[in-house]
């Protein structure tokens, strides 16, 4: 599935800078002269291997990431929201200052000159893939089977009243008639997600990580996320059926996500990973836990997308589900004491932060010229925030900080991008994108706000560490999804 392009006036301009005339480009520095794609000829042309321009923008987008992440994470904010703004800052340069030297950060399908950019956002398709399958890594099936009627009604809940909010919203401010409302329901899907990664470390920073409330929000985050990706997998469904859309479609489009998810749980029931493992751990060489963990996530991938017309990152969703630590560990004395998690590191460290980078390269800041862009914001992180704050209705139990619990579900982070990057691909029976650029700068907003205000609303309504709970430590190394791109 593509994810985040960029914004169609900034795609063009780049274009244009790539195919001026020759005599145009005398008077005016183009894309290539200041960084972008190749002349048209020229005595150097054969000298410049396109990869080396590919290479400098992943250096420069590390680089900043990390910088970025840092400082964020000094003044304890999620690393993930200095990943976005230097991803900002980058698509939209020639808007702030006028110089088209970063052009060739951005995709455009359709210039095969702006090569750098369409391999940034294959990157950053491979690496949402990856960030997926390391949630999965992180969730189990057992615990999720076990967390409790809270945590499941808080999980139900908080996917229902997002979903409605996000849909009335979409209805008010973006459809223009009932026809359109393939917009409105992408809106309500999209807020359905929560960041359990941005969460978890949020918690673990302020020294709640073993209370009661901290429990049933990860294990109602995790519940969630899985409703989320079947909520996303039928409303992408539903919308890419178009007019010939009947309700036996929607009960086929149900019946083929809840089966692709029942098969991966059947396929680990019956230990497939490990039987891999067992395989793989006859062969010689290096790397071979990691091969083989891709190879499963890959497939998974595959099968998701081509087999069950399902978005690829589902498939890694459930390739990660199925997998345990006793699957490699016990499959031979090589892997005894590995962990997958941190087998992986490297790779997610590379792709993970390019795509969060990716999606900041795709909000287009002029968009918010006028005032209905910023109202679409406004509206959905009020909603987005209100439709969690519901989930303190699940909670059953007494003596259970009901506020706490809704404002931990509130942050969306990289679950809430990914959902808005499946939305660019998916089409309206006009023909229009059911995420345009205005409303996908819009969800980015959305997405940093709720993620920037979780962190000082959560240490307020919690209060001090409890006295059984571990101190907290210092914000320097990584935990959870988020904070490990």
């Amino acid at each position: 599935m593509p994810f985040p392009s960029a914004a169609a006036a900034d795609a063009g301009a780049a274009a244009s800078l790539v195919t001026e005339s020759p005599e145009h480009r005398e008077g005016a520095p183009s894309a290539a002269e200041s960084g972008g794609a190749e002349h048209d000829g020229g005595q150097d042309a054969g000298h410049k291997d396109p990869v080396a321009e590919v290479l400098l923008a992943i250096s420069v987008i590390l680089l900043l990431a990390r910088l970025a992440g840092d400082l964020f994470d000094r003044i304890g904010m999620p690393a993930v929201l200095g990943e976005l703004t230097v991803g900002i800052v980058l698509g939209n340069w020639a808007l702030l200052t006028g110089s088209a030297a970063l052009e060739f950060f951005k995709p455009d399908s359709g210039d095969p000159h702006a090569m750098t950019g369409n391999v940034l956002e294959m990157l950053s398709s491979i690496g949402v893939v990856l960030l997926l399958f390391e949630v999965g890594l992180e969730s189990r099936v057992r615990e999720m089977m076990s967390v409790g009627l809270s945590s499941f009604l808080v999980a139900v809940i908080g996917v229902i009243a997002p979903m409605g909010l996000g849909a009335a919203i979409g209805f008010l401010l973006v459809a223009e008639s009932w026809s359109e409302w393939q917009i409105p329901a992408f809106l309500g899907a999209t807020l359905c997600a929560t960041s359990v990664g941005i969460t978890a470390r949020v918690l673990k920073d302020l020294g709640h990580s073993r209370t009661r409330e901290s429990r049933i929000i990860l294990g109602a985050a995790v519940i969630d996320d899985v409703l989320g990706l079947i909520v996303l997998a039928v409303v992408s469904g539903v919308i890419r059926e178009g007019d010939q859309f009947e309700m036996s479609s929607l009960v086929q489009i149900v019946g083929v996500s809840f089966a692709f998810l029942a098969t991966a749980l059947i396929l680990g029931a019956l230990q497939l990973p490990r039987h891999l493992f067992r395989l793989a751990s006859f062969l010689r060489g290096r790397g071979l836990l990691v091969s083989t963990a891709l190879v499963i996530c890959f497939l998974f991938s595959w099968a998701a997308n081509y087999v069950a017309h399902l978005a690829p990152i589902i498939g890694a969703f459930s390739a990660g589900l199925i997998l345990e630590g006793a699957h490699y560990q016990e499959a031979g004395d090589k892997w005894k004491n590995r962990h997958l998690e941190d087998a992986l590191a490297p790779l997610t460290t590379l792709l993970v932060p390019i795509f969060f980078v990716a999606t900041g390269i795709a909000v287009d800041l002029s968009k918010f010229s006028g005032t209905d862009t910023w109202l679409l914001a406004a509206g959905l992180t009020v909603v987005a925030i209100i439709g969690k704050q519901a989930c303190s209705w699940g909670v059953v139990e007494g003596g259970v900080n009901r506020r706490a619990v809704g404002l931990g579900m509130v942050p969306r982070g990289e679950v809430g991008l990914i959902f808005a990057a499946a939305g660019r691909s998916l089409t309206t029976p006009s023909g229009e994108s059911v995420i345009d650029d205005a409303t996908f700068s819009a969800i980015v907003v959305m997405v940093m706000i709720t993620t920037m205000i979780t962190p000082p609303l959560l240490k307020w309504s919690l209060g001090p560490a409890q006295p059984d709970d571990p101190a907290p430590e210092p914000s320097v190394e990584t935990a959870g999804t988020a904070d490990e791109s």
